[in-house]
C-alpha cells in the first residue's frame, strides 16, 4: 500500500473472480487497516479490526467471501459496521442497507 494516510470517506475494494477463502497481510501497509471480508451477496461475513502495520501474519477470511474492503482502522467501530451487514457497491453488483440479512 506503501500510503500513510487515507481519507475516512475513502477504502479499497478487492473484488475476486470467484468465491472462496482468501488472506492478508500488513506488509508495505503503513497505516492500521480494517478488513471486512464480505459474501456473494455482499453481506460482511467477517471483519478483522484494526490490523498491525507491516505485520506479515495472514489474516484470513471465516469462509468463502467474493470481497474484501479495506478501510481505515477503527472505522468498522466508529460506523457501528457489524457481521451481517450489507454492503452495497455498484461494482459489486448490490446496494446498501444495515442489519438486513434475513428480511429478505
Amino acid at each position: 500500500m506503501m500510503v500513510d494516510d487515507m481519507p475516512t470517506d475513502a477504502g479499497m475494494l478487492f473484488i475476486f473472480p470467484h468465491t472462496g477463502e482468501v488472506s492478508f497481510w500488513m506488509k508495505n501497509t503503513l497505516i492500521p487497516l480494517d478488513m471486512l471480508f464480505i459474501d456473494e451477496a455482499g453481506y460482511v461475513s467477517s471483519i478483522h479490526e484494526n490490523a498491525i502495520p507491516h505485520d506479515t501474519t495472514s489474516i484470513r477470511s471465516d469462509g468463502d467471501v467474493r470481497y474484501v474492503l479495506e478501510i481505515n482502522g477503527g472505522l468498522s467501530e466508529a460506523l457501528d459496521l457489524s457481521v451481517g451487514d450489507r454492503v452495497v457497491n455498484l461494482a459489486m453488483g448490490t446496494g446498501c442497507a444495515k442489519n438486513t440479512k434475513g428480511a429478505e
